[in-house]
């Protein structure tokens, strides 16, 4: 435990050198005492996924423990509109001391936590999107007997005015280093602000799109995390949105999540890399090295409900122009091997049983390592017009459905959706002629929602309530022709572009 906390940039963590989920009430108003905290700031998602903020002056040690102990009420209403009437609006926000960090930047000292929500009675509000995660992984849990870990990836445009010098090429910005990336020193300044808020980053890196348009360069980019329970992965996701965002503001450049900028560009997905865990081992990979039957069966789960998943991981218009071929992005159900025209992707997982570290290195000695902790797969069809926790929930049933499906019928559904090839060439197109097709528009997501929405409401998981309110949502688009719309009238594309600059 030392080793993981020894180098931690979160100062709360590196201060009580505790971790953060061992963070009690006296723990917090110790660090507020000695390291001369003036706000506490309380943090929430609200229906529209954007986090809102309570601001406290820290008045004296009676008051600091009243609202870490009792949190303050909150109008519901404004919150959560489709849920909640005026007429009985209140809510509680209580403070989760395991998500305390400090603010990177306000001037004034200022302690932050993600709350939940609570009704009048004491009881976690049932539509609020943490609790929600939160039903979703106990019942994967009493089911399955397993852990769902996950990660995810943020892909984003930053926006700043073109340079003449060293011009980038256009959509061949994977991994591009300076001069010819102009906004890698935005990104590692997020990495490490993010990283002070709890994020467990793994990476970041410049990714495929980037272009100049009216005089400023667009340049994609990704943050991608550690895997770590699903609802921290959740929590870390929301909290570096507002990170990227506001230090975009501070240092007069834009930045965009939505997932569509332009025609004929690389979009930005919201990719989820999912692990099964047992007894604090990843068992995605069998004894052989190869995916475990474990896995296969939560995949096969995946399969069976990838398309109503793009409710929750496809929310606005512009996020069906993204998932078209040769862009990187899922159109069909299917699975495969480090396949980027699969919805899900098993990528590399260190199973080589060789030490390429003494290969690269001679002079170091070989090494036996279990690197089965670092097998995954991922999800590709999200992206940041998602509601996190809707989304983490929704992945979190279906990898639960499929491990409850007898297990003969579940690995023989995986076999049938596996692909080893890129399904959008020509010479493939009889296999990708007897593959489902993802939804085309919310309104099609929304019809996909509501088939299903039976398995999503078992045990509990999502509120009938929600689910409503996620599928009226996506019909008030009215989307189902849009595409042949954008067709016919190419301006309307960049119409939804500045409509949807700034979802999620």
């Amino acid at each position: 435990m030392q080793k993981s906390l020894e180098l931690c940039p979160n100062a709360v963590v590196a201060h009580l050198g505790k971790a953060p989920q061992e963070f009690t009430r006296d723990d917090i108003i110790k660090f507020i005492r000695e390291k001369g905290i003036k706000m506490v700031d309380f943090m929430y998602p609200a229906e529209d996924g954007r986090v809102k903020t309570l601001n406290f002056t820290v008045n004296n040690l009676e008051y600091v423990e009243t609202i870490l102990s009792e949190g303050e009420r909150v109008d519901g209403s404004s919150l959560f509109p489709s849920f909640i009437e005026a007429g009985n609006s209140d809510l509680y926000v209580i403070p989760r001391y395991r998500t305390a960090f400090v603010d990177p930047f306000n001037e004034i000292p200022t302690l932050c936590f993600l709350c939940s929500y609570f009704t009048k009675d004491g009881t976690p509000f049932e539509c609020a999107p943490f609790a929600t995660l939160q039903r979703a992984h106990e019942a994967f849990k009493n089911s399955t007997g397993l852990e769902f870990e996950a990660m995810g990836e943020l892909e984003y445009y930053v926006i700043m005015e073109a340079s003449p010098s060293f011009p980038a090429t256009d959509q061949k910005g994977y991994h591009e280093s300076e001069p010819f990336a102009k906004l890698n020193d935005f990104r590692r300044e997020c990495m490490v602000l993010v990283a002070q808020t709890g994020g467990q980053i793994k990476y970041g890196h410049s990714e495929v799109g980037n272009f100049t348009l009216d005089g400023k360069i667009y340049e994609q980019n990704e943050i991608e995390f550690l895997p770590n329970p699903v609802d921290t992965a959740a929590d870390q996701l929301l909290l570096a949105k507002w990170v990227i965002r506001n230090l975009a503001y501070k240092r007069g450049l834009d930045v965009s999540f939505a997932p569509k900028i332009t025609v004929g560009k690389a979009g930005s997905g919201m990719h989820i890399h999912m692990r099964l865990m047992k007894h604090g081992r990843n068992v995605t990979l069998g004894r052989d090295g190869k995916l475990s039957d474990y896995a296969l069966r939560a995949i096969a789960g995946l399969m069976q409900m990838a398309p109503s998943i793009t409710a929750f991981g496809n929310k606005n218009p512009t996020s069906y122009f993204r998932l078209v071929p040769h862009q990187e992005a899922p159109t069909n159900v299917c699975w495969g091997d480090c396949n980027r025209s699969a919805l899900v992707r098993v990528p590399l997982g260190w199973s080589s049983g060789k030490d390429m570290c003494q290969i690269a290195n001679p002079h170091e000695k070989h090494t036996s390592l279990d690197t089965t902790h670092k097998q995954t797969f991922e999800m590709r069809s999200p992206d940041c017009s998602a509601d996190i926790y809707q989304l983490m929930s929704g992945l979190c049933v279906a990898a639960r459905l499929g491990l409850e499906m007898p297990e003969a019928e579940a690995l023989a559904l995986a076999r049938d959706k596996y692909v080893d090839m890129d399904i959008h060439k020509a010479e493939n197109a009889a296999r990708l002629a007897t593959l489902d097709c993802l939804p085309a528009s919310c309104e099609e997501s929304a019809a996909c929602l509501d088939k299903a929405r039976e398995s999503y409401e078992a045990m509990g998981v999502f509120p009938p309530r929600m689910v409503d309110g996620i599928i009226k949502g996506l019909r008030s688009f009215k989307d189902a022709d849009l595409r042949a719309r954008v067709s016919a009238t190419p301006s309307l594309m960049q119409a939804l572009v500045k409509e949807y600059f700034y979802c999620g």
